[in-house]
């Protein structure tokens, strides 16, 4: 069996509410780390969310 080119990681909001997403990343391709304009329901508007690990 081969390994598997994907990584799971988190997008957490940079709105200090604790929502975060879990996203697929090929670290392979995408070497730098993913900033998303995406919504927060916690905050109840669109945020940044940037990539960290899950622990």
């Amino acid at each position: 069996m081969a390994k598997p080119n994907t990584i799971l990681i988190k997008l957490e909001s940079t709105a200090d509410t604790g929502f975060y997403y879990v996203a697929k990343k090929n670290p392979k391709t995408q070497t730098e780390k993913l900033e998303f304009r995406k919504y927060d329901p916690v905050a109840r508007k669109h945020v940044l969310f940037k990539e960290t690990k899950i622990k």
